[in-house]
This record gives structure tokens, C-alpha cells and sequence, in this order.
């Protein structure tokens, strides 16, 4: 493995990357929107920055889990909604425009990769714009199942906190008992951002259809993600065993590492930067 720690080598090493493998498909993880106001989960080291995230099994199980995770997400989600794309999201529209980039796949559920234009993407985990009945699978808005919540727990509008990753929000404690949980309009049933929580499963027609994509290109590209969750390792894995060559352009330690051919430990906005202006 290549690693390079300074922006001017990475980017001249990356573009020699993109010369020499002009068909790629982009893996994105949460590093790449911290730029854009939106926190990561995991330290350089790729351990917790925080407690971890809600888990699928008691999201669905839990009403204790739903009223916390929804009186958060009154003050998160709307710092994840009013977020704006950094020039690293348009660096990749840039890319993909100039026919390098044939598929983006994405695993943050914040759209910024489509705000700043981006065409041709997989939304691994899902989106957090959306909301989806568990019971009769009717979507609505984010933006109508938040204002749904307001309208039922105005008491929990004054309350401040610092953003947290995905849209959630650092609010501790706080009696969440008597927060109020907004059912389905339509069935009465669970509502639920419409992503991938930890614990669940990314669908198998996604998988296929991004690993139909990763057979036919020339190499693999992440920028800023850990890779410790394996929804988004398994494409690194088996892109190393179809001997296509892998860069990763992310600080610190990757889940990854040993099968890259390309390390890139330098920030992704300048490294980006620099490889669009050579």
C-alpha cells in the first residue's frame, strides 16, 4: 500500500490513480460531510465518538427508544435538513460530469450529495427526508412527521442541544416520557426514518445492484468513512477479491487498510481541491 500524508502528494497520487483507472465507483462515509455542519460517529482510531447510534431492534421494540429518539430529533433534524453541500460534494459532481465517476454509493442519509447535483447515486443506508410506516409502508416527508411532532410536544421546542450525526441531537437528561409519538396517519402505525438502523440490514437488491456496478469498473474510491460498519466494507472486500485496485481518502485508520493500494491520510476538501485544479 501507497500512503501519502501531505494534501499536494495525495492529490497528485490521486489523480495518477484516476489516470491510470478513469472508471470508478465512490464510496462516501460521514467524513465527508463534516464540513457541512453534520458530525461523525467515529475518532481517527475508528472508535465511538459518543454512545452509539438507536438500534433497529429497539427502535421497533421500545416506546421508552421512539419517544427519546424523536424528542432529539426535534432539534437535530433540522440542522441535518438546513445543511448545506461543501465543496468536497461538488468536487464529486465535477468528477462524475467528466464520466470518471460511473456510480456514487453513499452511506450517509443527509441528500448533500444530491443537493450539490450528484445524478447517479445508491443511498446505501436510505434517506432521512423520509419517514416510513414499519406497519403499511406508506412514506411520508420528514419535514410533515416533524411538524407533526411539534404541534404534539410543544414543551420540547425550548430545549437546546448540540447537533449529533444523522440527525439527532446531544439532548441528556431529559424526561422523555411525556413525549408524545406521532403514529401513521394512514394506519396508526410506526413511523420511522425511512434508513438503515444499526442492527438492520441494507436490502439485497441494493447490494446487487452496486456490486453489478463495482464488477464492471476500473477501481474503488472512499472518501471519509472508517469502513467499520460492514454494509460498507463487504465492497472493499470483494472488490479485493476481483483484484480491482482500492484508494481511500480518509483521516486515520480504516477497517480496510490492509487491502488498500492507495492511503490517502489527508483532508478530503484540500486533497479534492487540489486534484480538480491539476
Amino acid at each position: 500500500m501507497q500512503l501519502f500524508n501531505k494534501t499536494n502528494e495525495a492529490g497528485n497520487a490521486l489523480r495518477d490513480f484516476i489516470e491510470k483507472h478513469p472508471r470508478l465507483v465512490v464510496l462516501t462515509g460521514a467524513g465527508i460531510s463534516t464540513d457541512s455542519g453534520i458530525p461523525d460517529y467515529r475518532d481517527q482510531q475508528g472508535e465511538w465518538k459518543r454512545k452509539q447510534p438507536v438500534q433497529h431492534h429497539a427502535f421497533i421494540t421500545d416506546k421508552a427508544t421512539r419517544q427519546r429518539f424523536w424528542a432529539r430529533s426535534l432539534i437535530g433534524w433540522p440542522i441535518m435538513r438546513d445543511a448545506e453541500p461543501n465543496q468536497a460534494h461538488h468536487h464529486l459532481v465535477q468528477l462524475e460530469q467528466q464520466g470518471i465517476i460511473e456510480l456514487l454509493i453513499t452511506q450517509n442519509v443527509d441528500g448533500l450529495h444530491q443537493k450539490a447535483g450528484h445524478k447517479n447515486i445508491i443511498d446505501l443506508h436510505g434517506r432521512s427526508d423520509r419517514v416510513v410506516c414499519i406497519n403499511c409502508s406508506v412514506i411520508l416527508s420528514r419535514d410533515e412527521t416533524h411538524n407533526m411532532m411539534m404541534d404534539h410536544n410543544p414543551s420540547f421546542m425550548h430545549f437546546k442541544a448540540s447537533p449529533a450525526p444523522d440527525g439527532d441531537a446531544d439532548l441528556d437528561n431529559v424526561d422523555f416520557s411525556q413525549f408524545h409519538v406521532s403514529e401513521c396517519p394512514n394506519c396508526g402505525g410506526i413511523l420511522k426514518p425511512d434508513v438503515v438502523f444499526f442492527g438492520d440490514n441494507v436490502p439485497k437488491s441494493t447490494v446487487a445492484e452496486t456490486l453489478q456496478t463495482l464488477s464492471q469498473a476500473d477501481a474503488l474510491l472512499v472518501i471519509g468513512s472508517s469502513l467499520m460498519v460492514y454494509s460498507g466494507y463487504r465492497f472493499c472486500k470483494r472488490a479485493y477479491e476481483w483484484r480491482l485496485p482500492i484508494a481511500a481518502l480518509s483521516l486515520g485508520k480504516t477497517r480496510a487498510d490492509e487491502l488498500l493500494t492507495l492511503k490517502l491520510n489527508t483532508s478530503i476538501n484540500d486533497t479534492l481541491k487540489h486534484l480538480i485544479k491539476s
